[in-house]
């Protein structure tokens, strides 16, 4: 059995879409799909085998006043807005709809990796928990503290996944997988700054104390995760298909070059992949 995990990481998901529309070019079907984040909404695009559509999100519509913003911020309590990119530009009625059918009957089984905002733990999505035009759980899995508000899903509020389970490789061991293609959007050695954790998590301790004691050790977390993947690809059981350089790229930035040149590097990381799942 062999799983793909896509990190997510804001725009520098872009990297992620390049990884998998080159899979989808050599016919590439994983067994497992874990999204956290922004690699749960590639992770929705590749199931459904929409080539190119995560590339559009990312360089066309990003820049639309609608996706992201403080004028939302302001009226909304949400930098990021989830129901335009998720619903309005996504549902069967949207600019470019999700192909919902071809996602559900995909023989890749999909997970999403949310945070439930009141206990700090994971909770692990799957796709059959999605009815068509209602992607809530991927709005839940994308929602950065501070950045946005939590997003419930059948009243429980949850965070973006990646505070409880930022590089969620065990969980794909655990569903069975003997091998792993890891999906990073930053170099294999960079060391994450946590100052914005930091504030993040001390602007949660009120409101959600677990998600902040999650928010202020996932870096921690991500880099040993990070080092346990790389001592797994030597026993060839995990690939670890990450970027030499973002380019200075940040979670939410917006350069339509540096995004472009990210998705580049994502298409030609690619090429090993082939190989690893034989």
């Amino acid at each position: 059995m062999i799983g793909v995990v896509d990190v997510g990481g804001g725009t520098r998901g872009i990297f992620g879409a390049g990884v998998l529309d080159r899979c989808m070019d050599e016919g590439i079907v994983f067994d497992l799909f874990i999204g956290v984040s922004a690699g749960s909404a590639n992770g929705a695009s590749y199931c459904a085998g929409q080539r190119g559509r995560n590339y559009k999100f990312y360089t066309e519509y990003a820049f639309r006043e609608e996706y992201m913003g403080f004028k939302h911020l302001k009226n909304e309590g949400s930098f990021i807005n989830m129901d335009y990119i998720y619903s309005a530009l996504s549902n069967s009625d949207g600019e470019y709809p999700l192909d919902y059918e071809a996602m559900q009957s995909s023989p890749t089984d999909f997970e999403i990796v949310a945070t439930n905002a009141v206990t700090g733990e994971p909770v692990y999505f799957n796709k059959r928990d999605m009815p068509k035009d209602r992607y809530e759980i991927i709005k839940a899995s994308c929602s950065v503290p501070v950045v946005n508000k939590p997003y419930e899903v059948d009243g429980v509020p949850y965070y973006d996944g990646g505070i409880s389970d930022p590089v969620p490789l065990d969980r794909a061991f655990a569903r069975g997988c003997d091998k792993v293609v890891l999906i990073l959007t930053k170099p294999k050695d960079l060391i994450p700054d946590n100052k914005r954790n930091a504030f993040a998590a001390k602007w949660l301790e009120k409101t959600y104390p677990e998600a902040a004691l999650r928010t202020a050790s996932c870096n921690a977390v991500y880099v040993e995760c990070v080092k346990k993947a790389l001592a797994l690809e030597e026993e060839g059981r995990v690939l670890v298909v990450a970027p030499d350089d973002i380019g200075g790229l940040k979670t939410l930035s917006k350069d339509a070059d540096v995004l472009d040149r990210l998705y580049k590097k994502g298409f030609v990381a690619a090429r090993t992949i082939k190989r690893f799942v034989g």
